[in-house]
């Protein structure tokens, strides 16, 4: 199964024309990770349209005083990076469509996609690499499962780490197994 413009759009009404521009780019990266049903897909666009702000924010938002919260302490170990102050938390900060956070988890994923996204983590606010990234993060996490499940919420917390956001989110994916039927 695949997602059309039309749907994406309909399901992310304020994608405008990002949607164009990733419905392909979506449907590559799904098939690469088996994001393939109705409930696989409608959760996973519900997921990455809050995330990424309907496909108008492939990097975290905030200034470097936000983002030093990734550089130093416990939330910064958790994510690999360094314990030092030396800017981790601003370089490994949230990217892509799922917003793949800390230098841990942007190895794995290069190394996943066979880019280096150590040296480079600005790839993965390139469309394509932001799609590729949240189909690897969204298998890697095991979600497929969830998702055939049923179970949203169990989703949104192997993504968030809580449950910010649920209500949009729980709306998107109602709205994305609707428009997906």
């Amino acid at each position: 199964m695949m997602i059309t413009e039309l749907q994406l759009s309909t399901i992310l009404s304020r994608s405008g024309p990002a949607a164009r521009l990733f419905t392909p780019l979506l449907n590559k990266a799904m098939d690469c990770y088996e994001i393939n049903t109705r409930e696989r897909i409608a959760a996973f666009i519900a997921q990455i349209g809050h995330e990424s702000g309907e496909l108008h924010y492939l990097r975290e938002l905030g200034s470097d005083a936000y983002l030093a919260k990734y550089d130093t302490g416990r939330l910064a170990m958790r994510l690999g990076n360094t314990p030092e102050a030396d800017g981790d938390g601003q370089r490994y900060c949230g990217r892509g469509l799922i917003q793949i956070t800390g230098l841990s988890n942007y190895r794995r994923c290069g190394d996943a996609l066979e880019l280096d996204l150590v040296n480079h983590p600005e790839w993965l606010e390139q469309p394509e690499y932001a799609c590729l990234s949240a189909a690897w993060y969204w298998h890697n996490k095991g979600l497929n499962q969830l998702a055939d499940e049923g179970d949203f919420e169990a989703i949104t917390r192997r993504i968030n780490g809580g449950l910010n956001g649920q209500v949009e989110r729980v709306a998107l994916y109602q709205l994305a197994l609707s428009v997906l039927a």
